[in-house]
């Protein structure tokens, strides 16, 4: 099979397209043939190091595509059922093996696209909202990178359950994205003299000086200050990921001067660690997306054999929405 290796710890240009045999199987494996595999930051976090990996190895872990084999006790899937699944290593190729409690039965009326760019980053927003910090009518949240692939799912979710999101993107044609995903407010962080003081001096303008009560920050080290300083009194900080890098070490004390307000760093595993919660979830996103109330931008796709390409845009934050590769 053909497929993507990270032959070391390094930037976009570590990866380079290998043939690998094809792999079988174990008792409660599935062996299915890749339609379509998602682009993540975690995928770039293991390749350049900052989350371990070994090396050489396959990145990748989203997906969807068709069931070609099933191990010797796997129940419920057979070759030919369509799925997807968040969590398989090795999803940038051909061929991947997903064990059997990672995978999700795609339903009629959800493509194969759609279904490889829901799992991961579907779930994370569905979590946020609805687990870590969940979002009730008139709760008021800050999203940042609202265009992006969580960003958008997430203001979709937070608008639905009645929340009053305010989105930070970076640029006009973003900001159209998040308005048109529900976003009442957006502020476009690139126009600000100095984004630590000055984006939360705006949200307090759109809060009559309160703050929110929510802030999800995928973003990380370019944003934190920024979130903390836009909470209201006894706010919830959720930092979900570190898109521009990792937050350095925080003295507790912050969140007392800030207001009493809390800080959290969940991850998706987590949240999905009974089987039971994972099919919740999924049955909630894809029911979303069948009757029409969710909409998942695919924003880029490339050829397998461009992974180093796809890497480079999601990092350069040029993307909006979610980038695929297909094999």
């Amino acid at each position: 099979m053909h497929a993507v290796e990270a032959t070391r710890a390094g930037g976009p240009e570590v990866l380079s397209s290998v043939t690998r045999p094809d792999p079988t199987p174990g008792p409660h494996e599935v062996l299915v043939r890749v339609a379509a595999a998602g682009v993540n930051f975690i995928d770039t976090y293991r390749r350049g190091g900052v989350y371990p990996a070994p090396f050489p190895h396959v990145p990748g872990s989203e997906g969807a595509g068709t069931v070609v084999a099933t191990g010797a006790q796997v129940t419920g899937f057979t070759a030919g059922d369509r799925v997807a699944w968040s969590a398989a290593p090795g999803s940038y190729a051909e061929l991947v093996v997903v064990p059997q409690r990672e995978l999700l039965h795609v339903p009629d009326g959800v493509d194969d696209e759609v279904a490889a760019a829901l799992p991961l980053q579907g779930m994370t927003a569905h979590y946020l909202v609805t687990s870590t910090a969940p979002v009730e009518p008139g709760t008021r949240v800050l999203v940042h990178a609202a265009a992006g692939g969580v960003g958008l799912l997430l203001t979709q979710l937070a608008t639905q359950r009645g929340g009053h999101v305010i989105a930070t993107v970076g640029s006009v044609e973003k900001e159209a994205l998040a308005r048109a995903a529900g976003a009442a407010d957006v502020i476009r962080y690139r126009e600000l003299d100095d984004l630590t003081t000055d984006l939360p001096a705006r949200v307090r303008e759109l809060t009559d000086g309160r703050g929110v009560d929510t802030v999800y920050d995928g973003v990380g080290r370019d944003t934190f200050d920024a979130s903390l300083a836009s909470l209201a009194r006894r706010g919830t900080l959720v930092l979900y990921g570190a898109s521009s890098g990792p937050v350095p070490p925080i003295d507790p004390q912050r969140l007392n001067a800030a207001g009493s307000v809390f800080l959290t760093r969940p991850t998706l595993g987590d949240y999905v660690a009974d089987r039971s919660e994972l099919e919740w979830r999924a049955a909630e996103l894809f029911g979303a997306v069948a009757d029409g109330r969710l909409d998942v931008r695919v924003g880029a796709r490339f050829p397998l054999s461009a992974a180093a390409d796809a890497h480079r845009a999601l990092e350069s934050r040029a993307t909006t929405g979610k980038v695929l590769l297909l094999p």
